[in-house]
């Protein structure tokens, strides 16, 4: 290339959280590696089941010789076969180990899919509920700018301070630079989309605003906190991952205990020799016809105690994997159940915030008219309009908490996202 840098095409996106998730899935590269690392599992587990046929083999030869009796030639060709019979059951268990390092893969990755969900979920949240917030800091503006006009008319002609007027400057712009910082904050969340989606940061990504009014049914559709817990032991991917570890640990105490019993295998050859004679000037030729079969038996007697060690050491590996399972099990309940307690919270919190922010809102309204009739204070009025902001802020934070903390729920409970 020349001195030169070509810019990187860029692309538009609308998006709903279901195809931010779905996009992430097909672009992830640490999805990608995983899906390759499962391919490569897939093909070990073939292969190991291909270590029950017999392998066959073909060979050939030639040679030239000069002795007493003049120049001479041979050579054979011949085709051999062995197989395995009995290797103390590790054809089987290396078979079985391929099989559950595939499945552990699997579970591997639905536990990413998980992680990066969340990821997800929460990125997308920030994002509506910035631009929730934005919404009414635009509202707010509005007022302000107003009530500044207003104030600017009423000082002109005496009717209010000096100082009422420069609160009203310095609240107009406080609230010019909540909108500015919100914007910023919104442009942030999504980069942070962007970059949990492997997405370029020069492409246009517009999220699809989903129905957040009536979240009611998000406490009216939760099971009882014991059947969480259930749901979740009987799908969470950490979990299995858990019972796999302790399966591979299995077979490999079997597969120990395998190298204290004798191995028996199989070999069968056919071939030709061909040797070649031109001592008196004249070529004559001799062929050989070979055939051989045989079983053979190696039994293991004394191994300097390698074998009996490294059983012990694959129990213990076992009982580790046992220990491991019970730990991974008590911090999936307890995961849950807090999960589960923070929903119900987050729902009481969202509640009582809703309430207060109509009740707010209402009151800044009434607050602002009588301001225009000169009823009460500029002080008195932007102090409740500061308390409007400050529970407009806690119910946004509260609405989209309980959202994510609803999900995430759901993610436990092995029932998907959706907004």
């Amino acid at each position: 290339m020349t001195g030169a840098t070509m810019a990187q095409e860029s692309h538009s996106y609308q998006f709903t959280l279901e195809d931010c998730i779905r996009y992430a899935f097909a672009n992830s590269y640490e999805r990608k590696s995983m899906e390759l690392t499962g391919e490569s599992l897939e093909a070990s587990y073939e292969q190991s089941k291909m270590q029950r046929l017999p392998s066959v083999s073909a060979s050939a030869s030639q040679n030239i010789n000069n002795n007493a009796n003049g120049w001479s030639s041979s050579g054979n060709i011949g085709v051999g076969s062995s197989i395995t019979i009995y290797q103390g059951g590790n054809i089987r268990n290396t078979i079985e180990q391929s099989r559950l390092n595939l499945e552990r893969n699997e579970a591997q990755m639905e536990r990413y899919d998980n992680q990066i969900t969340t990821q997800i979920l929460q990125a997308f949240l920030s994002i509506l509920g910035n631009q929730e917030l934005l919404k009414y800091q635009l509202e707010v503006l509005k007022t302000s700018g107003e009530q500044l006009k207003q104030g600017r008319a009423r000082h002109q002609v005496g009717s209010i301070l000096e100082s009422d007027l420069l609160l009203l400057e310095s609240q107009y712009l406080s609230d010019s630079n909540n909108v500015v910082d919100t914007r910023i904050n919104i442009e942030n969340n999504l980069l942070d989309l962007k970059v949990l989606l492997s997405m370029s940061p020069n492409d246009d990504l517009t999220i699809v605003t989903p129905d957040t009014e009536n979240l009611d049914g998000l406490k009216d559709s939760l099971p009882t906190e014991e059947e969480a817990i259930q749901l979740a032991l009987d799908y969470m991917p950490d979990l299995r991952m858990s019972e796999y570890d302790i399966q591979l640990a299995q077979k490999n105490v079997d597969m120990a205990k395998g190298n204290y019993l004798p191995t028996v295998s199989a070999n069968a050859n056919a071939g030709m020799g061909i040797l070649s004679f031109d001592g008196s000037g004249m070529n004559h030729w001799y062929s050989t016809p070979t055939e051989s079969a045989g079983i053979s038996v190696n039994i293991p007697i004394f191994s300097r105690g390698t074998t009996k060690t490294n059983v012990k050491k694959s129990k213990i590996a076992l009982e580790q994997a046992q220990l491991d399972y019970e730990q991974t099990q008590l911090s999936v309940r307890q995961t849950v159940s807090q999960a589960y307690r923070n929903v119900v919270s987050a729902f009481n919190a969202f509640k009582v915030s809703q309430a207060r922010e109509n009740a707010y809102s209402k009151s800044f309204e009434a607050y602002n008219l009588q301001y225009q009739y000169g009823n009460i204070t500029t002080v008195e009025l932007l102090q409740q309009q500061n308390n409007y902001l400050n529970v407009l802020n806690s119910y946004i934070q509260n609405k989209y908490s309980l959202l994510m903390k609803r999900k995430i729920l759901d993610l436990y409970m092995g029932k998907g996202v959706a907004l």
